[in-house]
């Protein structure tokens, strides 16, 4: 069969826009494919080419990324990157599909699981961690008001900072190799041309929404999190990247979230599935045809 690339589609959800792209093959099971955060959808189309002959891969925007609505608040928490993918599941028809989800995708993905363990068959997700360093631990460990004086600061704040211009496209793919530096050049061209916009001026600016630069409202408890993950009823791997910075959240993965396993791989870092995308694939496909 000939490909020839995803269709665009959309879908609302909080009576926002959402974007998606469609791999096509309806009538195999469904897998959807979540970035991360500041990412796009056409992150996955090396995954998606690669397992689209035997699923119906889909792999939406978050809110305020890529081709998808930014929130008029400029607010975006788990609860609605939640509702979005149970709204897309549910659009899609609600059959329970398996979910590849990448760093803050994982997050989302394993609260959904949680919420509907019926609803998933398998879950991957990959580089599921905190923040780097003890950023995240010195947040969730501060008093409930400091956490929400520190939001409403940084969220005033977030309305005085533009989004950084690029006067071309090659200088927009030079920040992102910079950023991680593993990436081909044909790799980082593919990633800056679906993550960019141009302005009227023609510049370029990132299709993200500038204030996911900062941290969302203060979130459930953590042990709300941990018994959500006790939900997680469907077979699940954890996968890292070795170079990747520390985190207890692996830990955390390991002990609270059944039928778990845990794959760390050699010579790469937080986007472990560009960094080393061979071994990625050949043990993504080992777990689904299990």
């Amino acid at each position: 069969m000939t490909r020839f690339g995803p269709t665009s589609q959309s879908f609302i959800s909080q009576r926002s826009r959402m974007h998606y792209v469609d791999w096509g093959n309806t009538g195999a099971p469904l897998l959807i494919l979540v970035h991360g955060n500041r990412d796009h959808c056409r992150s996955w189309d090396w995954t998606a080419e690669a397992l689209s002959e035997k699923w119906h891969v889909v792999a939406p925007d978050l809110r305020g990324h890529g081709d998808s609505a930014w929130s008029p608040e400029g607010r975006y928490d788990f609860a609605s990157y939640t509702y979005d993918l149970a709204q897309l599941a549910f659009e899609l028809g609600g059959e329970p599909a398996t979910i590849v989800a990448h760093s803050m995708g994982a997050h989302i993905a394993l609260r959904y699981a949680g919420i509907y363990p019926d609803a998933v068959s398998k879950l991957i997700a990959i580089e599921a961690v905190g923040a780097p360093g003890n950023i995240d631990v010195e947040r969730i460990s501060a008093p409930m008001a400091t956490r929400f004086r520190r939001w409403i600061e940084e969220h005033r704040g977030a309305a005085g900072h533009n989004a950084r211009v690029y006067a071309s496209v090659g200088e927009a793919q030079e920040r992102m190799q910079a950023e991680n530096p593993r990436l081909s050049d044909d790799h980082a061209s593919h990633l800056t041309l679906h993550g960019l916009r141009r302005t009227e001026d023609g510049d370029y600016i990132w299709k993200f929404d500038n204030y996911l630069r900062h941290w969302p409202a203060p979130d459930i408890p953590q042990s709300a999190v941990f018994a959500l993950w006790q939900n997680i009823a469907c077979p699940t791997l954890l996968m890292f990247g070795k170079e990747s910075w520390p985190s207890a959240m692996a830990d955390d993965l390991m002990q609270y979230v059944p039928h778990v396993r845990r794959i760390d791989i050699e010579e790469a870092g937080h986007w472990l599935h560009h960094d080393r995308f061979d071994r990625f694939i050949g043990d993504l496909q080992a777990f689904l045809d299990e």
